[in-house]
């Protein structure tokens, strides 16, 4: 399947609210693609995500990320003092202690410091490049349908890792490039405070080289137990 079958497919069989978004970052050496637009104003990677959601495409240099927190993470850029100490999330009032938010970001998914030189994101229809992951930013029950799928064939039980922070970056970027397993976010403080993300939304980061599968068996569930638990 190319790009824009796995797309259209998503979106029939989940009844998608907006388009699922490929997100590819580009390591030390590799060459940045031509084809997409470096946007005028810097944008957190949240923001990015939401933005391709509704069918725009970026590629941001590490100087165009407008979240420390974020390009820290995915290996753009050193993480700041601040981060590290967790001095930065205890001043938002998210944490009892800096000690308590140090050890959040000690425990986040990251790529190796300044290994990555840009992000690549926008639908997953239009995209240029093979993608990391597949992130899909949607209602609880529409995101839940991938659980089934991931298990279709195998089966087994699927373990998910969250945190108050980082819900695009660390939970639904990294931590599935790093992994190979989907997972899931119910959002953060950052994506709720700085993107149009509804109440009712959340996301899950899907391993592109598992796509395929999920969409094959995604195609079994549409045809039997998705629309049987859909009427109402």
């Amino acid at each position: 399947m190319d790009y824009a079958e796995i797309a259209e497919k998503l979106v029939k069989f989940l009844d998608l609210r907006y388009e699922p978004v490929a997100v590819k970052v580009i390591k030390k050496g590799e060459l940045i693609p031509e084809g997409y637009e470096v946007p005028e104003k810097n944008l957190r990677h949240c923001q990015s995500i939401m933005k391709a959601r509704k069918g725009e495409s970026f590629v941001i240099p590490a100087d165009k990320h407008a979240c420390v927190v974020g390009a820290s993470s995915l290996g753009l850029i050193p993480t700041p003092e601040k981060v590290a100490s967790g001095e930065f999330h205890h001043n938002l009032g998210m944490f009892d202690s800096v000690e308590a938010a140090a050890e959040m970001v000690a425990k986040r998914p990251a790529f190796e410091p300044e290994s990555r030189i840009a992000t690549v994101v926008g639908p997953l229809k239009d995209a240029k490049v093979e993608p990391d992951v597949v992130i899909l930013v949607d209602r609880p029950e529409t995101v839940y349908w991938i659980i089934p799928a991931s298990t279709y064939f195998r089966g087994g039980r699927v373990n998910f890792s969250s945190a108050a922070f980082q819900a695009t970056c660390a939970d639904t970027t990294i931590l599935p490039t790093l992994s190979g397993d989907i997972n899931v976010s119910l959002g953060c403080f950052g994506c709720r405070k700085a993107t149009d993300i509804e109440n009712d939304e959340m996301l899950i980061g899907i391993p592109f080289n598992k796509i395929e599968e999920i969409v094959q068996a995604l195609e079994k569930i549409y045809e039997g137990p998705l629309p049987k638990a859909r009427q109402k």
